[in-house]
């Protein structure tokens, strides 16, 4: 069994100015409401989980050749750390260390992801070979921390360990009502080799003058929509289109198998003393109570 959630979710990828820039761009609502609701974080935790989230997403679609592409925050704000992973089929799941982790407003009246979050290093984790039964050693590149804001935090990365200069906006929109998460969505741009520099300074100006990716989405705006408002009048061709969904692979199964995999003396101990065993996923939050008999068929195998 997979732990899934249909959605409305969907991202986009693109080029533009005839192939000298990558464009992507993900309305993600629905799966950062069903992951927040899994973890009940606190509405900073929230926004910040959010970012990750639509952020590995959108990453992740750039990549070639892996099963599965993670990022992971390990810092030393208040959040402690957030995970995010996401699979070529567009699924994502994640957590966070302290999902009740929560701050006042900044100076600004937003969020205040960046102290929530704090100082620390920021990782890409990208493994292959798991389809084919042949786990190969994983791709990991590392950067500071440069702002806690996330979006920056992307771009960074992208810049200094795949030397390709890169816009990236992320936002999650929270209201005081349900569903508590009104939008969530974000935009990649990726300047290629070659590019004409004038370019690069046309859509500067216009991701300064555009409204912001919460406010476009809240009003209605799909991927596309999303793009063009980044792009203004730069021409661009939309290459695909994929379904989002935040979805985890644990099951009764594999619970099970862990649990084995402790040895006979652990199963026996957790049989005779608690009656059973409770195996909770870190990912998805999932609970699978295990009782006697499945203890006792663990010991006869």
């Amino acid at each position: 069994m997979t732990i899934e959630t249909k959605t409305m979710d969907k991202l986009i990828h693109g080029t533009a100015a005839e192939g000298s820039i990558r464009v992507l761009s993900a309305v993600t609502t629905d799966l950062v409401r069903e992951a927040a609701r899994r973890h009940n974080t606190s509405p900073t935790a929230t926004a910040a989980f959010g970012r990750v989230l639509t952020g590995t997403i959108l990453l992740a679609a750039t990549q070639k050749d892996f099963d599965r592409f993670s990022v992971k925050i390990e810092s030393d704000g208040p959040i402690g750390g957030i995970v995010a992973e996401a699979t070529p089929g567009g699924t994502v799941r994640g957590y966070v260390r302290d999902p009740l982790a929560d701050l006042p407003p900044n100076e600004n009246g937003k969020f205040d992801v960046a102290s929530i979050v704090g100082k620390g290093t920021f990782y890409v984790i990208r493994e292959s070979g798991f389809d084919i039964g042949l786990h190969q050693e994983p791709y990991i590149g590392s950067v500071p921390i440069v702002s806690g804001e996330i979006a920056e935090d992307f771009a960074f990365y992208l810049a200094k360990s795949e030397q390709i200069p890169s816009a990236v906006l992320l936002g999650v929109l929270l209201q005081n009502t349900e569903p508590f998460i009104s939008c969530s969505g974000g935009v990649l741009v990726q300047i290629l080799p070659g590019a004409n520099e004038h370019l690069i300074t046309m859509i500067e100006d216009t991701i300064a003058h555009s409204p912001q990716v919460t406010s476009l989405i809240n009003d209605g705006a799909g991927p596309e929509e999303l793009l063009q408002s980044v792009l203004g009048v730069i021409d661009y061709e939309i290459l695909g289109e994929q379904d989002l969904q935040f979805s985890c692979n644990c099951s009764k199964e594999r619970a099970i198998a862990l649990i084995s995999s402790l040895g006979n003396s652990e199963v026996e101990s957790m049989l005779k003393e608690d009656k059973g065993a409770i195996m909770d996923c870190g990912f998805c939050n999932e609970s699978y109570q295990l009782d006697e008999s499945d203890l006792r068929a663990m010991l006869n195998d």
